[in-house]
């Protein structure tokens, strides 16, 4: 199939559980063993050979740009939002700039590691858009560091997804990394809207589906998940040069 060269890195929300660091400092620029959310998951999908970046802003918006224009190895496009238009509408938002084509879609605090494969390049290769409105990146619910509740998605052998019963414990959480096609957005609200509105769509037409990431995969939600993030990371890669 086609190489998927552009991805959205979702920037613009408040980061309110990680206050009062977030007070001060967006939640994508805040810092795992020295590098930035929003560069390690840049980093991250650029490997798997995403070219084009575009974030939308929000939140102390001038922090963010100041900081992502120093990159010269993408590029990177901005989708300013005057007010925070949710998961769904961010996007949605900013659609024409991916050509009616299938693009990567990340959280701007999404922080994982590769497991025996890149996980990006892997994704790509695991989509096919004759079938899929969305490939979700999927992490076991009870393996993830920093991360407690009850997870989000069942899936059957075909990799089809559907909702977590409620009060049920389920097998995959949600990671924040996606491949999402145009067409998903079809219909799609005016204004704030979150993604969740068009996957129970994409789960009633068979079309959204999932992958299991084989590598690490942390929840940064809250001071002590961050310092849990960076004690894991600093042990792991002691003494070691690592993006």
């Amino acid at each position: 199939m086609k190489d998927i060269k552009r991805a959205m890195v979702l920037a613009a929300g408040f980061g309110v559980r990680l206050r009062p660091i977030t007070d001060t400092t967006p939640k994508p620029l805040v810092k795992v063993l020295g590098r930035t959310l929003i560069d390690r998951a840049i980093d991250r999908l650029h490997e798997g050979g995403v070219e084009t970046f575009v974030v939308n802003t929000h939140h102390l918006s001038e922090q963010i740009h100041k900081h992502l224009k120093k990159r010269v190895d993408v590029e990177i496009l901005f989708s300013l939002e005057d007010e925070i238009l949710e998961t769904g509408g961010g996007i949605r938002n900013a659609l024409s700039k991916f050509r009616n084509e299938p693009f990567f879609a990340s959280n701007g605090d999404t922080l994982w590691l590769n497991g025996s494969q890149d996980a990006v390049s892997r994704m790509a290769r695991h989509w096919d858009a004759d079938k899929m409105d969305a490939l979700l990146m999927l992490h076991s619910t009870v393996d993830a560091y920093g991360y407690q509740g009850l997870g989000d998605f069942d899936m059957d052998p075909l990799g089809v997804l559907s909702r977590r019963p409620e009060s049920e414990l389920s097998p995959y959480l949600f990671t924040g990394l996606q491949i999402l096609h145009p067409r998903l957005f079809k219909k799609a609200p005016e204004g704030p809207f979150s993604l969740n509105v068009l996957y129970d769509k994409a789960i009633e037409r068979g079309k959204l589906y999932g992958i299991v990431h084989d590598g690490e995969w942390f929840h940064v939600g809250t001071p002590r998940a961050l310092d849990e993030a960076e004690d894991y990371m600093r042990k792991r890669y002691s003494g070691i040069k690592r993006r």
